[in-house]
């Protein structure tokens, strides 16, 4: 047997055991609404992973306490996108006792992406302290803005008038009919509803938050002018970072969601170029106050070679039988 056909004949066998040791594997992420930027993200995460024999099935969901929730206790849902103040939600505000003892055991795989706090109000309220007894829509119950609202009031001793359950959609209705003197929107700007939805005949603004309470919890960060047509200087906020969780199993899905991180930090760059425009901003190293790493992802980064291949690349050992038979 001649040098090239032995050298090929290793190259198969060990491509052959390779296959044969990674077995295929169905997992799940729970996301957000389908039209919304978790859902992109998962979608992005499930084409990433499929080369790799993982099929993650993307499901929508109405918002990060759901998400808790359905990683703990949903068949074949090892995944979860919520915002970064979702613990301490269930900390300060939340009274559900199983809901509180599952946080304990949600853990991060990676920081995402900010998604800045949308304060919308009545053009004569001059930011967050004026809601001080004003009737203030907060987002449907277990979304995103609905916990982050009610942290908001909590922390800050802000008390309105009443606190009203319900969606972006019906509460920017509800502002323009002047059933409520302002709403939240937690979103990644430039947020879709409040660019084709609002103008500047709508005697609408949006309020700043600086109240230092706030600030000690959730990063400062600013709505540049004209991000909205509307909008004609810059807007003083906060940010909640988007976080990619898991709840703390063993066994096979530890190994499972550990390739799953792995193969999201080495090809980051790959979702940069060809997922959602927010991974641009992603900050997989950010030190997240508050959250801990999943021990089962710190493992496999640790382990993660330092070649990185990119989704849709020739197998490195095609890749070398290729190159011999070139020779």
């Amino acid at each position: 047997m001649g040098r090239k056909s032995a050298l090929v004949l290793v190259c198969l066998v060990y491509l052959l055991c390779s296959v044969a040791t990674v077995s295929a594997v169905t997992m799940g992420i729970v996301t957000g609404s389908t039209k919304g930027t978790y859902y992109q993200f998962g979608l992005n995460i499930a084409e990433l992973v499929k080369p790799y024999g993982i099929t993650l099935k993307v499901a929508p969901s109405r918002g990060s306490v759901e998400n808790i929730y359905a990683v703990f206790k949903r068949p074949n849902t090892q995944l979860g996108i919520v915002q970064a103040d979702v613990l301490a939600f269930v900390a300060r505000v939340q009274t559900d006792p199983v809901l509180k003892k599952i946080a304990k055991k949600i853990k991060m795989v990676f920081p995402l992406y900010n998604e800045e706090i949308h304060l919308l109000g009545r053009s004569g309220l001059a930011g967050f302290s004026d809601l001080q007894g004003r009737r203030v829509a907060i987002g449907r119950e277990g979304s995103g803005t609905y916990l982050t609202a009610r942290l908001l009031f909590e922390i800050s001793g802000v008390v309105p008038a009443a606190m009203v359950p319900i969606g972006t959609d019906q509460a920017l209705k509800a502002l323009k009919a002047g059933q409520v003197d302002a709403m939240f929107y937690v979103a990644g700007y430039p947020v879709r509803l409040l660019t084709s939805e609002v103008s500047s005949d709508d005697h609408l603004a949006l309020l700043p938050i600086r109240d230092s309470k706030i600030t000690d919890f959730y990063p400062r960060t600013t709505i540049p002018a004209g991000t909205y047509a509307w909008q004609e200087g810059d807007v003083a906020t906060v940010a909640v970072k988007a976080v990619l969780i898991s709840y703390n199993f063993r066994h096979s899905n530890c190994e499972n969601v550990g390739r799953v991180g792995q193969l999201i930090y080495e090809h980051l760059d790959w979702l940069r170029e060809h997922g959602h425009p927010k991974w641009k901003a992603v900050d997989l190293d950010f030190p997240l106050k508050g959250w801990e790493q999943y021990d089962c992802v710190k493992r496999k980064l640790v382990a993660s070679p330092a070649y990185q291949a990119t989704p849709g690349e020739i197998n490195p050992v095609l890749k070398a039988i290729k190159e011999v038979l070139q020779e």
